[in-house]
């Protein structure tokens, strides 16, 4: 299967990294499912990338919301009967995170329900038509903040980074990939994590080093990976990543 026949869906793809990735698989010539809680935010999103020449069509899609995500579930098997690319990019951060001590409860819960939960729903909604490509790869965006090492190392940055649930959101989206990657080694699919760096993003008020554009990089080599690449990893656009 070449890159030019490749149906793919991304998660929380109406602005940031996830538009980008959007973008940039359906400047490869693949089929893009974009997605995002925000109807009419997600077919904005669809009409400027069309209006680029993608061939882009719109799903709404909550990860928290299962019948969504079984609606759209229902809109790829009626309109493509399969599915070769899932990226699980949609994601947040709440205003009430903060350090382990004093974190708000609501704000740990919300942020592993849509960060962790909302990825392994998709995920396992989406397997069915997975299967049915011939070679099909599952990309969950990660960050460099999930990484137990990193955070255990008084001199990375990482480490500063006080938001509890959101560093533990990323740390078990990661267990889902390594999990999931040795389940299905024996298969077609591809299951890796991709740590986008840090992107100035509305996530982070903007405050990110390196451009949109950079930050989708990684995402998008991973959704792309060949037959014969590699599964289970965790890597940004430099390198692996330590867990």
């Amino acid at each position: 299967m070449s890159k030019l026949d490749r149906i793919a869906l991304v998660t929380g793809a109406n602005k940031g990294i996830g538009f980008e990735v959007a973008r940039q698989l359906s400047q490869t010539g693949c089929t893009v499912v974009l997605t995002s809680r925000n109807r009419e935010q997600g077919e904005n999103a669809v009409a400027k990338l069309k209006n680029e020449g993608g061939v882009v069509y719109y799903s709404q899609l909550d990860v928290c919301a299962p019948n969504t995500i079984a609606a759209t579930h229902k809109f790829i098997e009626l309109k493509f009967g399969r599915l070769d690319i899932l990226v699980n990019n949609a994601g947040i951060i709440e205003s009430t995170d903060g350090p382990a001590s004093a974190a708000s409860m609501d704000a740990i819960e919300k942020t592993l329900k849509t960060n962790f939960l909302g990825p392994i729903q998709v995920t396992q909604a989406m397997l069915p038509l997975l299967k049915k490509s011939k070679h099909a790869s599952i990309v969950n965006v990660s960050s460099g903040l999930g990484s137990l090492t990193l955070n255990g190392d008084e001199t990375h940055m990482c480490s500063q980074v006080p938001y509890v649930g959101y560093c533990a959101s990323k740390a078990a989206l990661n267990m889902f990939t390594v999990k999931l990657a040795f389940e299905l080694k024996d298969t077609h699919i591809k299951v890796n994590s991709a740590d986008p760096g840090y992107t100035a993003t509305d996530l982070n008020n903007n405050q990110g080093y390196q451009s949109i554009e950079e930050g989708a990089a990684e995402t998008v080599r991973l959704a792309l990976i060949e037959e014969n690449g590699p599964t289970g990893t965790y890597s940004d656009k430099e390198a692996v990543l330590p867990w």
